[in-house]
């Protein structure tokens, strides 16, 4: 029986905020101790099993998507309702302004700047923007089988292990490239509070596309021959 939409929306905001506040603190970590407390490793880790734990949490109550492009992604592909997914990208968009909210209060000014996306040393806005887009397609092919695909041996339980580690992989790897926020709602949110919207648009769109390609090719895959 599925979960009434209120607590599904609820779910969303918590988990959002979870995840990105775990994912925030370790930024926070990093720049206000030094990398002698916390090196990009562990900010990966923040992120990756921060999202893990917070599908622990709810996944069994909203779908546990926490990030807008997922939610897209599924449509997509037919696993998630059309209908819901405005009302879940508010949800997420609230949480992730709430954690952003937090760590500006608690951390001040010196690390909400640090919290915005954007391209490392001499990416250029195209290359961030294909990276970002290869990334979420490939995170939502793997959301798509683990949590969606009953074929799969490793659907259900292993799920929460495989998204959350794909984060932790592709923030170590591709993070130092592109930015690393595979979420719309992750760039939004700081940038929101930091007024900084420079380069934001990498960041919705490149996720966006990815997560819609991810989830029609996993509709692909999924369909009777």
């Amino acid at each position: 029986m599925q979960t009434d939409i209120t607590k599904r929306l609820a779910a969303e905001v918590i988990g959002t905020f979870g995840f990105f506040f775990i994912g925030f603190t370790g930024i926070a970590a990093l720049w206000t101790q030094g990398p002698g407390a916390i090196q990009n490793l562990g900010i990966a880790v923040g992120f990756g099993f921060g999202l893990g734990l917070m599908i622990f949490a709810f996944g069994h109550l909203s779908g546990g998507h926490f990030n807008p492009a997922v939610s897209a992604g599924l449509a997509a592909g037919g696993r998630f309702s059309t209908a819901e997914v405005v009302p879940y990208w508010v949800a997420q968009l609230a949480g992730g302004l709430i954690a952003a909210i937090a760590i500006r209060v608690i951390f001040s000014s010196r690390v909400e700047d640090k919290l915005v996306n954007a391209p490392g040393a001499g990416i250029s806005d195209g290359k961030a923007l294909v990276m970002e887009a290869i990334f979420t397609f490939l995170f939502v092919l793997v959301i798509a089988t683990v949590a969606t695909d009953e074929r799969a041996p490793w659907n259900g339980v292993f799920a929460p292990f495989a998204i959350g580690l794909f984060i932790f992989t592709a923030a170590t790897v591709c993070g130092p490239i592109s930015g690393g926020s595979f979420n719309p709602a992750r760039s939004i949110a700081p940038a929101i509070i930091g007024t900084e919207f420079g380069d934001l648009w990498i960041y919705i769109v490149g996720p966006l596309v990815g997560g819609v390609l991810g989830g029609l090719v996993h509709a692909y895959f999924r369909a009777d021959p």
